[in-house]
């Protein structure tokens, strides 16, 4: 089975602000996780969703990508892009 889109998920206030804790782009092939970003916040307008996804913590699959610039990362048809925002408490 050939895999062809990505899943977004948002966690906490980008969940709130997002209206959803989950969207799935449809991709032709690899990406770049500002493309995703450019595509989640164009499926969004008029919340404050870019605010939100410009303090969070993003993780391709599993790995943090906090050292790489969002254009640089690759994220391939199969994977998952999770927000996650600064979270209070402990």
């Amino acid at each position: 089975m050939v895999e062809t889109s990505i899943s977004v998920h948002y966690w906490a206030g980008a969940r709130a602000a997002a209206g959803t804790a989950q969207d799935i782009l449809e991709v032709s092939g690899p990406t770049t996780l500002a493309e995703v970003t450019a595509r989640v916040l164009a499926l969004h307008p008029g919340t404050r969703l870019g605010d939100v996804l410009a303090v969070c913590a993003t993780l391709v699959d599993d790995r943090p990508t906090a050292s790489e610039e969002a254009a640089e990362v690759t994220v391939r048809p199969g994977q998952s892009v999770q927000f996650l925002p600064p979270f209070a408490g402990g």
